[in-house]
């Protein structure tokens, strides 16, 4: 078909171009949108694979090994479930009040044990203070004026992690890690978006530690709770002891318990710990459970790898206090019993440990 040349003036040249048959632009168009069809896919799927191939290899590095430098995301296996985790951020504080000497070239690393009264919390911070390297300082934000609002909160932090806090647990200058105990209930779920921009900048990790068995938890704070009146202990309230003597004495008190509320207070309980795991999964951390610890002394070494510190034997003096079946220790057993029967809460009424 002959093609047609108009000269309209003489800057302007038109070609006008041959005529196509309707039936061969339809498929000329759908031959395009084949085309497209085909890059789009690909494209999708190299993504999606791409995406998939970062998480595998997430998974993978549990056994990789990482100097110091190395901030990268590991993780520890456990019974629990996979724990994602990050090798903690090194430090190298300037405390005000002593000088570091010969240790001052030497790394500290940051945590703190967050949990709840009575889950075994201390018991725990015991075993790590027989660390040669580890200084917890116990419960600082027992007292309100450390925890008042976020900016004594924030101070307080400051001059523990500086290695500025004095109690009878400082290592002092040689401390290759230092912390403390922060139950939820003191200032940490009230200002949980500022703890938590702290502890990333800061390069903190957490340590959760909780109970399973919230009806043994139950028995031991309403016991705990009584003594500190009644003072079993020739006068004396002690929420740990050193003795099987004494913890015969304090587990002689059988507490009541409310079986009408009994389901809801476990269940707040529940509640609490998962939003404080929400609150914190954007830090470094790891979960325990104070039965696992009990039962296998070896999951203490978890932690001391968590931490990246040397592995050596820890121990602890203090004693269980509530032992044997939850049936010798509630004194309203059978209500207890009849309340939890064929709940999701069942299991708590068998010994575990």
């Amino acid at each position: 078909m002959a093609e047609y040349v108009y000269f309209l003036n003489k800057d302007a040249l038109i070609i006008k171009p041959a005529k196509k048959s309707p039936l061969f632009l339809r498929m000329m168009a759908l031959l395009f949108a084949m085309v497209c069809g085909v890059l789009i896919c690909s494209i999708r799927l190299k993504h999606m694979s791409t995406g998939t191939k970062f998480k595998y290899q997430n998974i993978l590095v549990i056994g990789r090994a990482y100097t110091d430098n190395d901030i990268k995301q590991s993780e520890i296996p456990g019974d629990n479930g996979t724990k994602q985790l990050e090798v903690p951020q090194l430090h190298y504080p300037q405390p005000q009040t002593f000088s570091r000497a010969e240790c001052k070239h030497n790394p500290v690393r940051l945590f703190s044990i967050i949990s709840m009264q009575r889950s075994g919390s201390g018991w725990f911070e015991t075993l790590l203070n027989s660390h040669i390297n580890v200084s917890s300082n116990g419960e600082i934000f027992s007292k309100l004026d450390r925890r008042r609002n976020i900016s004594s909160i924030i101070n307080t932090l400051d001059k523990v992690y500086n290695l500025d806090w004095l109690t009878s647990a400082s290592k002092n200058e040689c401390s290759a890690a230092v912390g403390f105990k922060w139950m939820l209930n003191q200032g940490l779920m009230e200002h949980h978006r500022e703890i938590v921009e702290y502890f990333n900048h800061k390069g903190v990790s957490a340590i959760f530690l909780f109970r399973r068995n919230l009806l043994r938890r139950m028995v031991s704070v309403l016991a705990n709770s009584y003594d500190r009146y009644a003072k079993l202990l020739n006068g004396t309230h002690k929420s740990h002891v050193h003795s099987s003597q004494e913890a015969e004495t304090l587990s002689s008190y059988k507490p009541t318990i409310n079986s009408t509320s009994l389901m809801i207070d476990l269940k707040e309980v529940e509640v609490t710990a998962t939003q404080a795991l929400e609150y914190f999964n954007s830090t470094h951390h790891i979960v325990l459970y104070y039965e696992d610890l009990i039962k296998n002394p070896t999951k203490v070494k978890d932690v001391l790898e968590f931490l990246r510190l040397p592995q050596m034997e820890l121990t602890s003096r203090q004693v269980k206090i509530h032992k044997g079946s939850l049936s010798e220790h509630i004194q309203n057993w059978d209500e207890v019993n009849r309340t939890l029967h064929g709940t999701v809460y069942e299991n708590f009424l068998n010994a575990d440990y």
